[in-house]
């Protein structure tokens, strides 16, 4: 057990958030949390990290607990550089790595076998088991993996604190995942992600070690991490096993299970009560009436079923169709900031067609969305009776200082009021929020807004700049099924897979300054590419992997090798004394034969020149032996 939470209540201003939220979150657990906007996902999160502190109950927490928690904007500020930031979460590991190399520069200058050579050998067996411990030797390809699976991988060198919102929470998640602590909190992890990148962060996350609670709105990414998913709706918790996909079944199951349970519950009372009504004043029966009243008394009455939140509904619309090239572009190219973004875009649009523009972050797929919609481009052409609504994910087009009611009737003069009004509820905006300013509006409100004054339009020919961003699950279920419906044409971008997967039948791709069309779905597509780009990962791999074992293997023969090491030098200095020794006695032995006492003397004269021979031999095989050493 890494957490139990028991009865948790908490509240703002006196509004209830949770009430008797209840559950454990088990080792190596992969759970997505989901529910509506504003509902407390976040509040909860923060209570388990120990931001908050709950109104009522119980947290416990494993002992030494290490969490780590990526907030939404979970960025931070350094003068660091990416590498730099990196390598900080392993500081203790390059220290020991730093006092190895300087034992094995103190081994080489010790005498081989004495007292001190021996205490740095015991040294050194106990730093490279600590730093083996730790995969200290690997460290370098394992930061490496996880900036490049992030999109880091050109950015090393780059200050952080000059880095865009969007990057340092990327980077804070990079760090998270290389620190990795028992359970990680991610709040909305998917959000300025593209989607290589996304697959990557799936793959990794699949083999993480620790915990995972995730809050996400990317179905995709809940069906490929999560093993549990938790409800928050109407102030409580609710567990179901599976991922996003078992879920929606599961959810389903258990609406009609309570309801009819609820129902069949209600009949029985009512008929229980029927009876007494009928029978307790007979004396006949009155005591078969009195039993069933007891019946009454006892019995566990079921709460009523709460509706599950009322989902958004929009409609899309046109008033007449386009001729069938809807849209043709030839020999289009786009810059921005001086960076070319498309070299020479050809491409066709059919009417009817339902087509996904994808690419990673940085290519320019929403600068071509504008330039389609500006239709100021020769290379691009519009068809004739072709009526455009866009969709902008910034909701740049709303004035924050008008209404919510007025942004949509003051623009579009010939909605009633009713009419207005009504369009704006069937999205979700409740009446409170009719005289509600733009500007205090949540993200998703503004892009249920926004999505209204696009039905408004009725356009033939819809193009969408990231149309679920802010919006929660039930609104983009609802979206989807709107646009499924729609029978205009559609081009849009998104990061949301699912979304893509359930509309498109059609992929338009922008990757190194080329647009390339795929006349498949998001399945089909996303095959092919993924068959292009494991191939590319396992070479990755691959070569960070000779790296990893490069630096072992270097490590490894600087450990076998330094006792040799040790030895060589021990023996070249002897060999070296040896050898000026034997030198200074061949000296002094020729000076005594050529005095004329030693000459004259045959007897001893042979003696001392056989000793010369011995001499010459041994000092020619004491150089031998330096020239090896050496």
């Amino acid at each position: 057990m890494l957490l139990d939470l028991e009865n948790i209540s908490f509240g703002y201003d006196e509004k209830t958030i949770l009430e008797n939220v209840t559950f454990t979150i088990n080792e190596g657990e992969r759970i997505g949390f989901i529910g509506p906007n504003g509902e407390g996902k976040t509040t909860l999160i923060r209570l388990m990290a120990g931001e908050l502190s709950a109104d009522g109950g119980k947290i416990y927490r494993k002992s030494g607990l290490k969490c780590g928690y990526l907030a939404q904007t979970g960025g931070y500020e350094s003068e660091n550089t990416v590498y730099e930031e990196m390598r900080g979460v392993f500081a203790g590991v390059f220290g020991a790595i730093e006092k190895l190399r300087e034992t094995e520069k103190a081994l080489a200058r010790a005498e081989y076998g004495s007292a001190a050579f021996r205490d740095l050998s015991a040294k050194y067996e106990q730093l490279d088991k600590r730093i083996a411990a730790a995969d200290g030797y690997g460290t370098d390809v394992k930061i490496k993996t996880v900036l490049n699976g992030m999109g880091f991988e050109k950015a090393y060198d780059q200050v952080i604190s000059t880095m865009s919102g969007g990057e340092k929470t990327r980077l804070k998640l990079c760090r998270l995942l290389l620190e990795e602590p028992e359970i990680l909190f991610l709040d909305e992890p998917t959000n300025h992600l593209d989607v290589p990148t996304l697959f990557w962060l799936e793959s990794y996350l699949a083999s993480y070690r620790g915990a995972i609670f995730t809050v996400s709105h990317d179905r995709y990414f809940l069906d490929r991490v999560a093993q549990k998913i938790f409800e928050l709706e109407n102030k409580k918790v609710t567990s179901f096993r599976g991922n996003y996909s078992k879920y929606k079944i599961l959810k389903a199951e258990k609406v009609l299970f309570e309801e009819r349970e609820y129902e069949k519950q209600q009949e029985e009372i009512a008929a229980l009560k029927d009876y007494v009504a009928r029978n307790i004043v007979r004396a006949t029966t009155a005591k078969s009436a009195q039993s069933r009243v007891k019946k009454l008394e006892s019995m566990e009455l079921l709460e009523k079923p709460l509706p599950p939140p009322k989902p958004p509904v929009f409609r899309f619309t046109f008033a007449e169709k386009s001729e069938e090239a809807a849209l043709g572009v030839s020999g289009l190219s786009l810059s921005a900031g001086g960076k070319t973004l498309l070299e020479n875009a050809s491409f066709a649009v059919r009417r009817g067609e339902k087509i996904a523009l994808v690419g990673e972050n940085g290519t320019g797929k929403s600068t071509l969305i504008r330039a389609l919609v500006k239709n100021a481009d020769p290379a691009v052409r519009r068809g004739r009776f072709v009526k455009t609504g866009y969709y902008d994910q910034e909701n740049a087009a709303l004035d924050p200082e008008e209404t919510v009611l007025g942004a949509l009737w003051h623009k579009h003069t010939g909605l009633t009021q009713t009419e207005a009004r009504a369009a704006l509820a069937r999205a979700g905006l409740t009446a409170e929020d009719m005289e509600k300013k733009v500007k205090s509006l949540s993200g998703g409100e503004r892009a249920k807004l926004s999505l209204v004054l696009l039905e408004a339009e009725r356009a033939n020919f819809l193009i969408l700049d990231e149309p679920t961003n802010h919006l929660d699950l039930l609104a983009r279920e609802a979206l989807e099924e709107a646009l499924r419906a729609y029978e205009g044409t559609l081009l849009f971008v998104s990061h949301d897979r699912y979304f893509i997967q359930n509309i498109a039948d059609k992929i338009i791709e922008i990757a190194d300054k080329k647009l390339t069309v795929y006349p498949c779905g998001y399945e089909e597509f996303n095959e092919l590419k993924r068959t292009a780009a494991a191939k590319a990962q396992t070479d990755a791999a691959a070569a960070l992997l000779r790296e990893k074992e490069s630096a072992k293997n270097a490590s490894h023969r600087s450990k076998a090798e330094r006792a040799e090491e040790a030895k060589r030098k021990q023996l070249l200095k002897q060999t070296e004394k040896e050898i000026s020794e034997t030198e200074a006695e061949i000296s002094a032995l020729q000076e005594e034969i050529a005095r004329p006492e030693i000459a004259a003397d045959y007897k001893l004269l042979g003696e001392k020149c056989a000793r010369l021979d011995e001499l010459n031999a041994r000092a020619e095989r004491l150089y031998e032996e330096y020239e090896k050493l050496i």
